[in-house]
């Protein structure tokens, strides 16, 4: 026979779950289990229903009972329940947080999170007396470094499957289109998520292979979580992937370049160098010599073409 609950079992699985109700959208007992789950809170999806049941007898919780499943949500006119209470400096974070993180953080747990991110946009809004709070996001803005585009679509369900099998270390089954148009369906290891401008890259090994590769989420067509889990490779770090040039379509081959540029556009270069080792060495008639020691990518090449010719004399041997 299971063990039964105590009162303070009972007390706090009523506090999350009235924490979890939203108030803009219906809420299901399925997804409330899955966020409470998320959130180390194991308990029956049946006793989960029974507990909204009592709740929204004694609360003002909306029940749509029209069909199953029913649809739970605060009415209009209460308050919802604020436990624990949010500081202004709290708000403010989870605000930030969830504007720049919500594509790089587990997706069930961003879901997880509503309850919190809507206290903490009410804590914020236009009535709200921490005035200072509510004006700082107003006040700071992460700008691009290129021309801004506007993200691709990624199709509904896939990011919230490929970061559910990213977090939960299980293979995804996906149904792909390459850019040159090429369909193939695979089983992947998910390795890493990577946003790059407005796009979004998962990290992965196909089945049988050892190779890293890169797929753009708004390329797959549709993905699923399988039931298959996997040890993680110790021999993958994402940071080193990175620093390697994967996402700059490069292969971590490191490089000596070297190259003059005027004054006026390797002014960028004094202040943000290409390398620690960098070098500068100012010649005659406006000109910059730049030796560095930096990975060789097409995103590099890219970025000594668009100078034009204010970059002369590039030369380049591999470090060896």
């Amino acid at each position: 026979m299971a063990k039964r609950p105590n009162t303070h079992e009972t007390l706090i699985l009523a506090i999350e779950l009235l924490r979890r109700i939203p108030r803009s959208r219906k809420v299901t007992a399925r997804e409330l289990h899955q966020q409470l789950d998320q959130a180390g809170i194991q308990r029956d999806l049946r006793t989960i229903q029974r507990q909204l049941e009592l709740l929204s007898a004694h609360f003002d919780i909306e029940r749509d009972d029209r069909e199953k499943p029913y649809g739970y949500r605060w009415m209009e006119h209460s308050n919802a329940l604020v436990v624990p209470n949010l500081s202004a400096q709290e708000s403010l974070l989870l605000q930030l947080a969830e504007e720049h993180l919500r594509h790089l953080l587990p997706a069930r747990l961003m879901k997880s999170m509503d309850g919190f991110f809507t206290q903490a946009r009410r804590n914020l809004g236009p009535e709200s007396s921490a005035r200072l709070e509510r004006e700082w996001p107003a006040k700071v803005r992460v700008v691009a470094t290129s021309q801004p585009l506007l993200p691709p679509k990624i199709v509904p369900g896939v990011l919230e499957a490929v970061s559910d099998a990213l977090y939960r270390n299980h293979w995804l089954h996906l149904d792909y289109r390459n850019s040159q148009s090429k369909r193939s369906q695979a089983d992947v290891m998910p390795l890493g998520l990577a946003q790059q401008g407005p796009r979004l890259y998962l990290v992965c090994r196909f089945r049988d292979y050892d190779d890293n590769r890169n797929l753009a989420l708004h390329r797959i067509l549709s993905a699923s979580v399988t039931t298959l889990s996997f040890e993680r490779p110790l021999d993958f770090d994402l940071k080193h992937y990175d620093e390697d040039g994967h996402f700059g379509f490069g292969k971590g081959e490191r490089i000596q370049l070297s190259f003059r540029i005027t004054r006026n556009s390797g002014q960028q270069l004094l202040e943000t160098p290409l390398s620690p080792d960098q070098k500068v060495v100012e010649l005659e008639n406006g000109w910059l010599q730049v030796n560095a020691t930096v990975v060789d990518s097409m995103l590099l090449r890219r970025w000594l073409r668009g100078f034009g010719e204010a970059v002369t004399d590039i030369t380049h041997q591999t470090e060896h």
